[in-house]
């Protein structure tokens, strides 16, 4: 008596016959190579997973640092002063930066070196008065000396000529040039990374492959900083500046093959 399947027997039969053809196909052109079929494990074939294996990447971090000696100084002042009106508190700030500025030039700072960077006024409420007792000015600037050498004079003067109005927010040390510390930098990093990923091929039993990708996170050197506010000093002695060492560090992102 014949056996009526339904279609969803019949399609699987069907796809069982199409996985017995496939099997046969590849046993026999594994035995003509002289090889053996691939063993099944978890539902997939040996062969697969060392394709998968093979095909495996790795990503690691490298980091390479160098250090040099800073070569140019950033100077934050500024002046403040206070009036009875805007007008005579504005005077009295433009006066007194109009001095810092004339002496920093005199003592060899270029004036494209000096740049304004802030200008307040505020209303002093101090009492009860609903109305303001005077008015308050700052005018900073912010100045780039390029030789340490003169720096610690120039930054002294520059006070003195402010008189009482002038303020220091804060120097930071920096390197003018990092182009060779950089390339030195990037060779330290790339090493390190590749190093890194040797190690992992290896403790995975495998080989490192090619390089597939690598990207390099913006280094940044941090400045060497030092904040504080200065006073006009009666003694002319220069401010004492020490360089002092800088570090620069790279760090990129690597991705190898797993052979």
């Amino acid at each position: 008596m014949p056996v009526t399947l339904t279609p969803v027997q019949r399609g699987l039969a069907a796809g069982v016959a199409v996985a017995a053809l496939l099997i046969g196909a590849f046993a026999a052109g594994t035995a003509q190579g002289g090889g053996t079929a691939p063993a099944t494990a978890g539902g997939r074939t040996l062969a697969v997973q060392a394709a998968d294996a093979a095909g495996g990447k790795i990503t690691v971090t490298g980091t390479g640092a160098v250090s040099g000696t800073p070569d140019q100084l950033t100077l934050s002042m500024g002046v403040q002063t206070t009036g009875p009106s805007v007008g005579a508190a504005l005077q009295q700030a433009n006066r007194a930066a109009r001095a810092v500025t004339a002496t920093l030039t005199r003592t060899g700072v270029r004036r494209s070196d000096i740049q304004t960077s802030g200008l307040y006024i505020q209303p002093d409420y101090t009492g009860t008065s609903v109305l303001p007792a005077g008015y308050a000015v700052s005018e900073s600037i912010q100045v780039t000396l390029r030789t340490l050498t003169a720096a610690g004079t120039q930054i002294s003067d520059a006070v003195r000529a402010g008189g009482n109005a002038v303020e220091v927010d804060g120097v930071s040390l920096n390197l003018s040039d990092t182009g060779s510390l950089l390339a030195a930098a990037r060779a330290r990093a790339a090493a390190d990374a590749r190093a890194k990923a040797a190690q992992y091929a290896k403790g995975l039993g495998g080989s490192l492959g090619p390089l597939l990708s690598m990207s390099e996170q913006n280094p940044t050197p941090p400045p060497v900083f030092a904040p504080g506010a200065a006073r006009p000093s009666a003694t002319p002695s220069p401010v004492p500046v020490s360089p002092g060492r800088q570090q620069l560090t790279v760090t990129v992102t690597a991705v190898f093959a797993l052979a």
